[in-house]
């Protein structure tokens, strides 16, 4: 493994770390303001924090040069639809966790988000290629880990679980589609990458901010005082899980597949666990701790039979 790959698998692990901790601030901050405000503040704080990078950029950045075009259409408007797309996954994603974190555990929340490393390479490889046998040994044992976790008496997921394991299809979308524009022809990409993925990184914050406030405008209640009560888990929020976070991974993915990255962004779920019980207080039974190990031993597993090309 060459020191690229190995300081971009690094990259995504300090991204799962913030994003891990990230969940023990969401739950805080919405004990003073409702998911959709929460969202709207840190995802536009985060773009405010990249802007000076892009208009102000490090001394002795390369400058833009004018892209090959080839006929296909141009760069710029690729890069705004895809940043667009990634905005609208991440205002699902998003939105469907911090709801579902209203009625869970940031433990549990961490937990169900990791399936999405068993959703990359089955999403990714629907109509190309049928998935590995442990893949679906790997699915089976995160299913039945997840049951335990999450399935109450009547057979069903509790309400903030059932949203959580929706984002997590989202999220395994958000990460294709970041490989996918991350990997796309040099020809077709427009301007310095950095200042480029910048770019990308500051338009999808935009993107799920102005949804985010546009819902909480006609649904939550919006005050000053929910600001100042939430502002440490606010900036957290925004300077750590955003700014920072989804930027480093926009950054690792150029150089680490989509369904290797998925696998070291999981291990938020161990974080999250971790940070749910020494910030949080949170304690969970033996038929949770089981489902939680459940869950992991699946993630791995089915990470261990991934096909290479994803």
């Amino acid at each position: 493994m060459d020191r690229k790959t190995l300081r971009a698998e690094a990259t995504l692990l300090l991204a799962s770390a913030i994003w891990g901790f990230a969940f023990v601030a969401q739950r805080v901050g919405m004990e003073s303001m409702g998911p959709f405000f929460f969202n709207g503040l840190r995802f536009g704080l985060g773009a405010l924090a990249l802007l000076p990078l892009v208009f102000f950029p490090k001394k002795g950045a390369p400058k833009a040069h004018p892209p090959q075009l080839n006929g296909r259409p141009h760069p710029r408007n690729q890069n705004l639809v895809s940043a667009i797309a990634l905005g609208l996954l991440l205002f699902g994603g998003a939105s469907l966790q911090q709801i579902g974190l209203v009625s869970t555990t940031a433990g549990k929340a961490g937990f169900i988000t990791g399936l999405y490393v068993l959703l990359v390479p089955i999403l990714g490889l629907l109509g190309k290629a049928f998935p590995p046998k442990r893949t679906w040994i790997g699915a089976g044992l995160a299913t039945l880990g997840l049951y335990l976790l999450s399935v109450r008496k009547t057979f069903t997921l509790a309400r903030g679980d059932a949203f959580v394991l929706a984002g997590a299809f989202l999220w395994a979308f958000h990460v294709l589609l970041v490989d996918r524009i991350s990997r796309g022809p040099k020809s077709q990409r427009e301007g310095p990458e950095d200042n480029r993925v910048l770019r990308l990184a500051i338009t999808q914050f935009l993107v799920c901010s102005f949804l985010s406030l546009l819902v909480a405008w006609k649904t939550e209640s919006i005050a000053w005082a929910n600001i100042q009560q939430a502002s440490i888990p606010l900036l957290y929020g925004s300077l750590g899980s955003v700014s920072i976070a989804y930027t480093l991974q926009l950054l690792a993915q150029r150089s680490v597949p989509a369904a290797p990255a998925a696998i070291i962004l999981s291990m938020e779920t161990v974080f999250a666990a971790t940070g749910g019980w020494l910030l949080l207080g949170e304690r969970m039974d033996e038929r949770s701790l089981l489902g939680c190990t459940l869950m992991l031993v699946g993630i791995l597993f089915g990470r261990l039979g991934r096909p290479g090309k994803v």
